[in-house]
């Protein structure tokens, strides 16, 4: 995959993709990250990006021009790569998403800046608006690093173990286990019985339990609506009978 990002800010990113999983990616040519700094297509001498918006109001806005030219020097004017933009008004990310950008083999993330874009950006430039919560941050770069990050992982030999992206949170609607290693007492808090018993099928089966047990304390939303075959149901009764709720 190859995964361009458009920013004033490239030294923002040198850290998060020169490191950890995804700078061993990088090296071993698992994903290709490019940093472009939109600044250099400027088409004034002053090199600047911005402007104060028609019909007055407070902060500036991003100007078309230097955008529309670094995307298109990426993908040429016939070529549509997913073309991503951060924004707060932008589809709420989530774990299915990062899974739909991962299938492609190009991304462009525009990471903007100041109070906003001109909107022939959204128009007639992008193939996606992302928003990483809602609130308000003083840029989109740090969503952008997010989407990299949950993106980069989901590729094909990024991750060690290739069992992890897909017992992720969410993969399946619903949150992940929870998880115990050595020592097997600690403080006088023990590792549940079933996890030291050896016996497989135990072993899924409180995990199953205890996933659809912290789905519904934690995001009950997530179960609502959601089809569940025999032994789901099965299991969130008895975790249900357990916690007390109807």
């Amino acid at each position: 995959m190859r995964i361009d990002i458009v920013t004033i800010f490239p030294e923002m990113f040198e850290g998060v993709i020169g490191t950890s999983i995804i700078g061993r990616a990088r090296q071993q040519g698992l994903v290709e990250i490019n940093l472009i700094d939109f600044r250099e297509y400027s088409t004034n001498k002053h090199n600047t990006v911005d402007d104060t918006p028609y019909g007055g109001g407070g902060g500036m806005v991003l100007k078309p021009e230097p955008i529309f030219g670094a995307v298109e020097a990426l993908t040429g004017q016939q070529s549509r790569p997913r073309v991503i933009l951060t924004c707060p008004q932008g589809e709420v990310y989530s774990q299915q998403k990062a899974i739909d950008f991962a299938s492609e083999e190009h991304l462009v993330i525009i990471a903007g800046h100041y109070e906003g874009y001109d909107e022939r950006i959204r128009e007639y430039l992008v193939t996606d608006e992302i928003s990483v919560g809602d609130y308000v941050l003083t840029g989109g770069e740090l969503p952008a690093m997010i989407i990299v990050d949950s993106v980069t992982r989901l590729l094909p030999g990024v991750l060690g173990n290739e069992t992890s992206a897909v017992l992720d949170s969410f993969r399946e609607g619903l949150l992940e286990y929870p998880h115990y290693t050595r020592p097997a007492e600690f403080r006088g808090w023990k590792v549940p019985d079933v996890l030291l018993s050896g016996h497989h099928g135990n072993v899924e089966r409180w995990r199953r339990k205890e996933s659809l047990r912290r789905t519904l304390k934690r995001r009950p939303d997530l179960l609502h609506g959601r089809d569940l075959d025999k032994l789901d149901a099965q299991l969130l009764t008895e975790v249900k009978r357990e916690e007390g709720i109807e």
